[in-house]
């Protein structure tokens, strides 16, 4: 009888503080939600995804590969230092983290790996891969995730080329272009 209580007890309470607060993305998770999500995730990744290996090394060629790609597909959200500090990740909720700190770079290749291939449900993580252990440009992408705590300004500087450009910044830069030539 007394789990039941507990168990509508804490059903009423978290009724009552959506009630409350809503469900607003605008405010930052809370120390007991950030650590139920991240528990969660943690425990929602299997654990032969966790054990799995990269079967890639760290070579200079894989790395401008991943930078690249990381360049072009997340830097929009996760910025090209990989800080987060873009419009589009803090205003994700919960906000897309800081893959520079321990909290990303604790996680084991195959960690990384599951959750750039199968997204994570809840959070502004898409799934990008097929599902499968072999994505070669996966792999690359978890190769240079665990280089962004080293990142040179000319791997920032390389980042800008590739980052994705809309129709309007193109425009601006033909402008820009035909003005300093005199046009």
């Amino acid at each position: 009888m007394l789990p039941i209580a507990i168990v509508v007890c804490l059903l009423a309470f978290m009724l009552g503080w959506l009630t409350y607060s809503g469900m607003s993305a605008r405010t930052a998770p809370g120390p007991i939600e950030t650590f139920v999500g991240q528990t969660v995730q943690r425990l929602a990744i299997p654990k032969s995804a966790r054990a799995t290996q990269n079967p890639m090394a760290a070579t200079p060629d894989l790395l401008v590969a991943g930078r690249r790609h990381f360049a072009d597909h997340c830097a929009s959200c996760h910025a090209n230092d990989g800080s987060g500090n873009t419009e589009m990740g803090q205003k994700l909720y919960p906000r897309a983290p800081d893959m520079r700190l321990p909290r990303t770079q604790n996680l084991s290749d195959g960690e990384l790996y599951y959750i750039i291939e199968n997204g994570i449900r809840f959070t502004g993580m898409p799934a990008w891969g097929q599902g499968g252990p072999n994505d070669h440009e996966t792999w690359h992408l978890v190769l240079f995730i665990r280089h962004l705590p080293h990142l040179t300004q000319d791997d920032l500087d390389d980042m800008k080329d590739h980052n994705p450009r809309s129709p309007a910044d193109i425009r601006e830069e033909q402008l820009e272009e035909e003005f300093l030539n005199g046009k």
